[in-house]
């Protein structure tokens, strides 16, 4: 079984991709929803804007028994790490797949001069073992929590968007933010208290601009509300809402300028958030988000919206030097 690589994959191989995750969901759900055929070939077929990728795969007896995917973002040789996700079938783990998928990955990422690689992976699967033992250590734990929107009492949103505070307004928009918030968002997203630093590049106007870019061109919806103090926004929260979502909307950043936390901002554009959802997509039944471990304070602001706790994950970490 050769490790092959896949430049430019066919449908054929793209459907052969797609049942690996499959399998692989079928014996980790950790409650999430399998895996959406036509999503896997967009991210098959194309990188984000700004990053690039490689693909790679073993076959076994005429079907692929192993995948691994590079995301590398920014030009050659800068400082952020590239971005591998491996994924071996159930029935194919333990014959070493993983590691010689990774050990192609690692010459991907020598050659584009990278100097690290993340992997997240689903606590308490075998992926973690597998990833400690080929050099990685675990750098982020985050706790991935659901809201169901229908068990969300309507006078809860209600009393929470009464209780506004003082001196802010409330603005929305979809999509790329408009030319006089896009300098503000920018600056209010260095507040993000989960931000970690192996994601590289300052937000600025462009790169905010970037972002909603990349969710327009997956056919995906991306949802923003923010709190206005005089012309600098003190916090924001983002939701987007996948075109194939079967209901289900995904929390992107939420944050609060640390000038103006303690006055309940976060819950309020949150709260504020899941009145414009019901009104403008009744078809999102769920809001899914992921948490880092150790931010307890929006735990806390979520647990309170009505958000339950559904899943761990672990970020790992590697030099390009451990790799084999």
């Amino acid at each position: 079984m050769d490790v092959i690589a896949l430049d430019a994959p066919t449908d054929a191989q793209i459907r052969a991709w797609h049942e690996v995750l499959a399998a692989v969901h079928a014996a980790d759900p950790a409650g999430d929803p399998a895996p959406d055929p036509d999503g896997t070939a967009r991210r098959l077929l194309g990188a984000e804007p700004g990053s690039r990728q490689r693909l790679w795969a073993v076959a076994d007896g005429g079907r692929l028994a192993a995948v691994a995917a590079l995301r590398l973002s920014g030009e050659p040789g800068t400082d952020r790490p590239g971005e591998i996700d491996v994924q071996v079938r159930p029935g194919h783990r333990r014959r070493g797949l993983g590691r010689r998928l990774l050990a192609a990955a690692a010459e991907g990422l020598r050659a584009d001069g990278r100097s690290s690689v993340i992997a997240q992976v689903l606590a308490g699967t075998p992926a973690v073992p597998f990833l400690e033992s080929q050099g990685f250590e675990c750098v982020l734990t985050l706790r991935g929590m659901l809201l169901r929107l229908d068990d969300v009492p309507p006078d809860r949103v209600a009393r929470l968007l009464a209780a506004a505070p003082a001196g802010y307004d409330l603005v929305r928009w979809r999509g790329a933010a408009p030319d006089r918030y896009a300098a503000a968002l920018a600056r209010a997203k260095h507040a993000m208290a989960d931000f970690a630093e192996y994601e590289g590049a300052p937000w600025d106007a462009h790169r905010v601009r970037e972002m909603a870019e990349v969710v327009a061109k997956r056919g995906d919806a991306l949802y923003t509300v923010a709190a206005l103090h005089r012309d600098a926004i003190a916090g924001f929260t983002e939701i987007v809402v996948p075109h194939d979502s079967a209901g289900r909307a995904a929390q992107y950043d939420t944050a609060v300028v640390p000038e103006h936390r303690g006055r309940r901002i976060g819950i309020w554009v949150k709260a504020a958030m899941l009145a414009w959802l019901r009104d403008e997509r009744p078809d999102v039944r769920d809001i899914e988000t992921d948490n880092s471990g150790d931010n307890a304070h929006m735990i806390a602001v979520n647990e309170e919206l009505g958000f339950r706790t559904e899943r761990e994950s672990l970020e790992f970490q590697a030099q390009t030097t451990a790799l084999p």
